[in-house]
């Protein structure tokens, strides 16, 4: 309220000046018709203005930033696949018994357009994500995510995360299976509602983060080639990658 009222006497105000600057003209020189010209014309560029700074600057000042917050939260994304998400995919992708049937449209390549990378991405939309549950080891898991915990909490803090919704769900869903497995002092000998529960979360991540990576793999491809040439050489579904350059 304090703000408001502040405002309301700064127009007052400044509104006052202006009368007195006109009126001072008039004293001084006597000519209303001039005054009345440049008064009736600064009003008519008012408008113009407004549309030159409010819908066309201030937009592409807007685009600009938005772009600015997406390629540093892009490098946030580097540094999750990095760090986790890569062995991550590894790990699961070894235990879906039915990788073989998508793991050729995984395997990106430097010729891939757009048109490839979107139709990977609606098909893989159709996938059934789903790990074998007796290769599974839990505790193994629930070290990996808990040596990564501070990982996930700096990267949960950046405040860019709101520009990239996809990839916010991801990292809710490695959080709250770390935290399931944080809780549970002992996984050895769960009850198998329980682990039924795991594994549907373990499935829920591992099919997020399948489509995000492919969505960082495309986002590489168009801006980063050198990046992009070592996440080829580190494909986590190309069982013949090799960071050797050959």
């Amino acid at each position: 309220m304090g703000n408001i009222y502040k405002n309301i006497l700064l127009g007052s105000f400044l509104i006052l000046l202006s009368i007195i600057t006109y009126f001072s003209h008039y004293i001084i020189f006597k000519d209303a018709h001039h005054i009345f010209i440049y008064l009736i014309g600064d009003i008519g560029f008012v408008f113009i203005e407004v549309l030159l700074v409010t819908l066309i600057i201030h937009k592409l000042l807007e685009s600009h930033d938005k772009q600015s917050r997406l390629e540093k939260l892009n490098m946030v994304i580097g540094v999750f696949f990095g760090e986790i998400g890569t062995d991550l995919l590894v790990y699961f992708s070894n235990l879906d018994p039915n990788i073989d049937t998508i793991r050729h449209e995984l395997i990106v390549t430097k010729e891939w357009s757009k048109t490839e990378f979107k139709k990977v991405s609606r098909h893989l939309n159709d996938y059934t994500y789903q790990v074998e549950p007796a290769r599974v080891d839990l505790e193994k898991l629930k070290e990996f995510l808990n040596s990564k915990r501070d990982v996930l909490l700096a990267i949960m803090g950046n405040p860019n995360l709101i520009e990239h919704e996809s990839f916010t769900e991801l990292l809710r869903t490695v959080f709250h299976l770390a935290e399931e497995l944080k809780y549970r002092s002992s996984v050895g000998n769960l009850p198998e509602e329980d682990i039924s529960h795991l594994e549907g979360d373990i499935d829920r991540v591992y099919g997020k983060l399948v489509n995000e990576w492919v969505s960082y793999m495309k986002h590489l491809k168009d801006n980063f080639p050198y990046f992009f040439s070592l996440a080829m050489r580190t494909n986590p579904f190309d069982q013949k990658a090799s960071i050797i350059v050959m």
